[in-house]
């Protein structure tokens, strides 16, 4: 029975956010604040127990001498607060600024080696390479990056009637197509996802709400 009741308060709260799709109301407006408020709390407790707890509350309780540095981003942590006091607000701004560029410089390299350097190995191949891979697959990167850089290609006057100008003007209405297809590709892979969880909700509703609660019945 305990299930049951679990199955129909997330019905309930689903259909109080499907609620939306009608107008704005306050069954919406509260769905909306208890989600928000149990995921906060959710992400709260999970940093309190999987990153605080092992990585600066017990090191510290177990040798607290020998862990002294945990301290300094101990202090920079409970610096970021300081923005909450005016007074105090800029000594936040040095705690923001270090934890930006760390994740910045971190972030850098993982999307270097990850998205920048294997595209442009995929770019960098030899020519004489004529295989049906090569045609269908790496000859389309290849083209439509560089068709994509001379769309991007700002410092060159185009000039009415010069060979060279009409020629960047085409490649470049062939990169904004790769550009416009790239973003649809991507566009439509958000929409799929979102569309998988809608298509999950309808089924939660229609076996476990509806269907679950007549079988108990």
């Amino acid at each position: 029975m305990d299930d049951l009741v679990g199955v129909w308060v997330a019905a309930l709260l689903t259909l109080g956010l499907f609620s939306f799709l009608y107008k704005d109301n306050p069954y919406f407006r509260f769905t909306e604040a208890l989600f928000a408020g149990i995921s906060l709390g959710y992400y709260i407790g999970n940093e309190l127990g999987n990153t605080l707890r092992p990585n600066l509350l017990e090191p510290l309780r177990q040798d607290f001498s020998g862990n002294l540095h945990l301290l300094i981003p101990t202090a920079m942590g409970i610096l970021l607060y300081a923005r909450y006091k005016k007074s105090l607000a800029w000594l936040g701004k040095y705690s923001l600024a270090a934890y930006v560029g760390y994740y910045a410089g971190y972030n850098m390299i993982l999307k270097l080696h990850g998205e920048v350097l294997p595209q442009i190995q995929s770019t960098i191949l030899p020519l004489n390479q004529f295989s049906a891979k090569f045609f269908h697959t790496d000859l389309i990167i290849l083209i439509g990056v560089l068709a994509v850089l001379v769309y991007f290609f700002f410092s060159k006057e185009v000039k009415e009637g010069e060979l060279s100008s009409q020629v960047f003007a085409k490649v470049s209405v062939l990169g904004t197509w790769f550009l416009m297809v790239s973003f649809g590709a991507a566009f439509g892979y958000t929409v799929m996802a979102r569309i998988s969880l809608l298509i999950g909700r309808f089924n939660f509703l229609l076996n476990d709400w509806i269907l679950g609660t007549f079988a108990r019945f």
